[in-house]
């Protein structure tokens, strides 16, 4: 995407539907100019149009893999190196499918004493690079598109073990704190991993607190930490607090990080 079309898929997710007439004022074009990005997002699956405007894709289908990878890729970084400052050496882990998951996978490349269960290809590759880090595969069906495993018999593989850290991504946060995704199967082994975990950390960009999804997932109180890129919404402070889950924000500056019990919000830098 050029700059123009991330500033235009900025403004479709904050507000959920933008006429084009609108777009091609705020972003300072001509419509036909807005119209042939709306064509170049819609190939991508990152908007659906509608009669008169632009809008977020289905409730009921996820973007494609391949853009979701590239897909705010800058703040899936500074979340997954953030989630790694937090992460202690010589730590059982459980990682699941995403592509923000797969970020936190390589920002762990240099830990040590690691023990990770997965059922994602992905981040299976790239942590079994680690000399110091021991990785159990799950059995199940492998989805071509992502090389996530899912099924059965991966919720009955991951039922073996107990971990310190199940890391999950999720594709939607709703204002009362029920999590979504889109997919059956990957949230069963979602829900399967947060109840083997005796810490659930979360990360997931600030997009998701503004999507939609079909399938629920589970709900904010079941999740210890939460790891995003930004100040979460006002709609969602109320949610985070009475779930009592910790907010990690990764900024764009260097993370540093601060004591979150003395934040009125509970939010670590």
């Amino acid at each position: 995407m050029n700059p123009r079309q991330t500033e235009l898929l900025a403004l479709v997710r904050n507000r959920g539907f933008v006429s084009v007439e609108l777009l091609a004022t705020q972003l300072g074009v001509t419509m036909q100019t807005i119209r042939r990005d709306i064509s170049q997002l819609e190939e991508q699956e990152l908007v659906c149009r509608y009669h008169g405007g632009v809008g977020l894709p289905s409730s009921v289908q996820n973007i494609a893999y391949p853009q979701r990878q590239v897909l705010n890729s800058e703040a899936k970084q500074r979340i997954a190196e953030l989630v790694a400052k937090e992460l202690d050496n010589d730590r059982s882990l459980i990682i699941n499918i995403g592509t923000t998951t797969e970020a936190v996978a390589r920002a762990l490349a240099r830990h040590r004493g690691l023990h990770v269960v997965t059922n994602n290809l992905n981040v299976a590759m790239t942590l079994s690079a680690n000399p110091d880090c021991e990785v159990i595969v799950a059995g199940g069906v492998v989805r071509p598109r992502d090389r996530g495993v899912v099924g059965e018999a991966t919720v009955d593989f991951i039922r073996q073990f107990k971990v310190d850290i199940g890391i999950i991504g999720v594709s939607s946060i709703e204002s009362d704190g029920t999590l979504r995704d889109f997919d059956y199967q990957e949230v069963r082994v979602a829900q399967t991993i947060i109840e083997q975990s005796r810490q659930v950390w979360m990360v997931a960009d600030h997009t998701k607190f503004s999507r939609e999804a079909l399938v629920r997932l589970g709900h904010l109180s079941q999740v210890d930490c939460l790891f995003t890129d930004r100040s979460v919404p006002a709609h969602l402070s109320s949610a985070l607090r009475e779930a009592g889950t910790r907010v990690f924000v990764a900024s764009t500056e260097a993370n540093t990080a601060r004591d979150c019990e003395s934040q009125p919000e509970n939010v670590r830098m």
